[in-house]
C-alpha cells in the first residue's frame, strides 16, 4: 500500500469519499492534475470509478450519495461531486444540489477543466409551445386539456405546473405535478410563465 493510499484511507475512514462504500477502494487522481497527491486525489469505490469513466454505465440513483459528499471539507471530493452533479443535471434533483454548492473561482476552474462539453448541436433543448427555452424549476401553464393515461383524470387547460423537471433524453417531454399527480407532459402543450 502506497503512502498516498494510507493517507487517503486515514482521511476517509477507509471508505469511498463519494458513496461511503467500503468495498473495492482505489486511489483516483482528479484530472487534469499531473501527479498524484493528497490535495488532488480521492479514495473511490470501483463502482463510482467505472461510472465516472464510462458515461454509458451511469446509474443516476447511485449518485444520490452526492447529497452528502458534496459538503466534504476536501476540495478534490467537492470537484468530483460537482462534475457528476453537472453531468446528471438533466435528472432534475442534481440541479438543486448544484445551486446550493459553492466553489471559489479557482476550484470552479479546476472542476470545469474535467467536464466534457457537449456540442451545441447535440445538446437537448426543451422549448414550450411558443419556442421559449425551458429549464428545470421553471413554471408552466397547460394550454390544452390533457387526458392523463393511467391516472383517470384530465389535466385542465390553464392548470399551473410549478418546478418542472426536464426529461434529459427527450426534448419534447417534461415532468411535473398537476392536481397532486406526477405526470409527463409534452412541451407542445405548455406555455412558460414569467
Amino acid at each position: 500500500m502506497s503512502v498516498l493510499e494510507q493517507q487517503l484511507m486515514k482521511r476517509s475512514g477507509n471508505k469511498c469519499e463519494l458513496s461511503g462504500s467500503q468495498e473495492d477502494l482505489l486511489v483516483y487522481q482528479v484530472p487534469p492534475t499531473s501527479e498524484a497527491s493528497l490535495e488532488n486525489s480521492i479514495l473511490i469505490s470501483k463502482t463510482c470509478l467505472e461510472q465516472i469513466e464510462d458515461p454509458e454505465k451511469v446509474d443516476p440513483n447511485h449518485w444520490r450519495c452526492l447529497n452528502d459528499s458534496m459538503w466534504s471539507e476536501h476540495l478534490p471530493v467537492q470537484i468530483v461531486a460537482w462534475r457528476m452533479l453537472n453531468r446528471l443535471r438533466g435528472e432534475g434533483w442534481p440541479q438543486d444540489l448544484l445551486e446550493m454548492m459553492y466553489l471559489d473561482e479557482e476550484a470552479l476552474t479546476w472542476a470545469k477543466d474535467g467536464v466534457e462539453t457537449e456540442d451545441e448541436a447535440e445538446k437537448i433543448v426543451h422549448k414550450d409551445s411558443n419556442g421559449n427555452i425551458l429549464a428545470n424549476g421553471d413554471s408552466v401553464v397547460l394550454i390544452k386539456d390533457l387526458d392523463v393515461k393511467g391516472a383517470n383524470f384530465t389535466a385542465k387547460r390553464g392548470a399551473p405546473v410549478h418546478r418542472i423537471s426536464l426529461v434529459h433524453d427527450n426534448a419534447e417531454q417534461i415532468e411535473g405535478r398537476v392536481d397532486g399527480q406526477h405526470i409527463v407532459i409534452l412541451t407542445q402543450y405548455v406555455k412558460k410563465t414569467k
